[in-house]
């Protein structure tokens, strides 16, 4: 009997070796100080989560922060479900919704590098659909559709500049008859390179290249990595970055095992928490661990951990690589992170690079900050910021939508910076 257990523990041991490589050890803990980060200064930010909680205002957070590669702040606060009172848990797990962009772009330039794709050719080129497309151009009474006039290209994709919005532009009543409005796909019937295909038939909200417009073009993004690499959008993330990089907790939809740290969705309206409603909306519960579980979407879909994600940022931090493991390559990384729609005069001293917002300017963008500090966030009210100059990542997870008045962002970016000694 003991040599069966024996036997089964070494297959066990076999499969994490194979699953999750070397470069993908436990993060490193370490004291905070000795990282150029105030432990005695921190407690201003655990002081203020704490009273978000304490006010209603918030009902569970987690929060974690990399210095150098190493844990220096790991905190789990409130309730994962507030009314069955189970506490919030690091390990817990979140709906990241547009913290997926960043992932995705990562995909498509490593595709890049495989030499499948390149970002400045028209996405025509890998879905044929895209070849003719037309732009709603607003007038009185209504709006004209005009033809575009050049073809959307990934780059375009990749920095939000194609044009494509969320169903709600000049021509939402065409959007919404084809069933394609708002951000939340869970709920969808079919796989989303056929969602995909029908928006290529819709008038878009700009010309390409001509303003900024977030939308759906990181799912696109996703519906070309399908198209390229002959795979569904979940095996290839799993197989090229989440294995690679040991992010063993995410993942489009969450399996019946772990839907017990699934950390529950509220309403803050009017002051005060509500727990969302059980329904497949942008602002229920969602269908996470049941329903269709078809539709794999690039620009909102993906649940993960705090450590998970911070995985992801530390290796971008690192110019592509996570232990002896060469994710991209620094060169890709370089673009990633290089204000890519400078031409189009963007304000408060931001720009936007292969999938992330960038300060270009920290006097124009007048708070704590440092320049080259790359973010993003999520509907649910996630949020992470990585500091180039000070080698930081900074997590931060909560599920409430909507999240209207809250300034736990702002706070946590200034009190995560006046912490910082070096």
């Amino acid at each position: 009997m003991k040599q069966v257990h024996f036997l089964r523990l070494l297959a066990l041991l076999f499969f994490c070796w194979i699953t999750f490589p070397s470069g993908a050890q436990e993060l490193q803990k370490a004291i905070p100080d000795r990282e150029g980060i105030s432990a005695e200064r921190l407690a201003k930010l655990s002081q203020s989560l704490d009273e978000f909680i304490d006010a209603g205002k918030l009902p569970g957070t987690v929060t974690l922060i990399l210095k150098n590669g190493k844990v220096v702040y790991e905190r789990a606060n409130g309730m994962r479900d507030m009314e069955s009172k189970d506490p919030m848990e690091t390990t817990d797990l979140f709906r990241i919704a547009s913290q997926s962009k960043a992932i995705i772009s990562a995909g498509i330039l490593l595709l890049q590098e495989d030499g499948k794709l390149f970002i400045n050719l028209p996405v025509s080129r890998y879905l044929p659909e895209f070849a003719k497309t037309t732009v709603a151009v607003p007038k009185e009474g209504g709006y004209d559709v005009v033809d575009a006039r050049r073809q959307i290209t990934i780059r375009d994709l990749l920095t939000h500049t194609a044009g494509v919005g969320y169903g709600d532009g000049p021509a939402s009543d065409k959007w919404q008859e084809a069933g394609i409005q708002g951000w939340y796909f869970a709920d969808r019937d079919e796989p989303v390179r056929e969602t995909v295909r029908r928006m290529a038939s819709l008038p878009m909200d700009r010309q390409p290249g001509e303003a900024f417009v977030y939308g759906y073009n990181t799912d696109i993004l996703g519906a070309v990595i399908e198209e390229v690499s002959g795979q569904p959008l979940d095996v290839f993330l799993r197989e090229r970055i989440f294995i690679p990089l040991g992010m063993k907790d995410t993942q489009f939809y969450v399996p019946s095992e772990k839907l017990d740290r699934l950390a529950v969705v509220y309403n803050f309206e009017n002051g005060k928490l509500n727990r969302a409603p059980n329904t497949s909306t942008m602002t229920g519960q969602g269908e996470y661990g049941s329903g269709p579980m078809k539709s794999f979407s690039g620009g909102a879909g993906l649940v993960s951990t705090a450590a998970d994600y911070a995985r992801f940022l530390q290796m971008v931090l690192n110019e592509g690589s996570v232990g002896d493991k060469q994710i991209l390559s620094p060169v890709s990384v370089t673009s990633m992170l290089s204000d890519h729609i400078g031409h189009l005069n963007r304000t408060n001293g931001t720009g936007f690079g292969l999938g992330f917002e960038l300060i270009t300017d920290v006097g124009d963008y007048g708070r704590l900050g440092t320049k080259g500090e790359f973010s993003w966030g999520g509907a649910y009210h996630s949020n992470y910021f990585v500091s180039r100059e000070y080698n930081m990542v900074v997590v931060y997870f909560t599920q409430v939508i909507p999240a209207g008045g809250l300034d736990d962002h702002a706070k946590l970016h200034a009190l995560t910076y006046q912490a910082v000694l070096r």
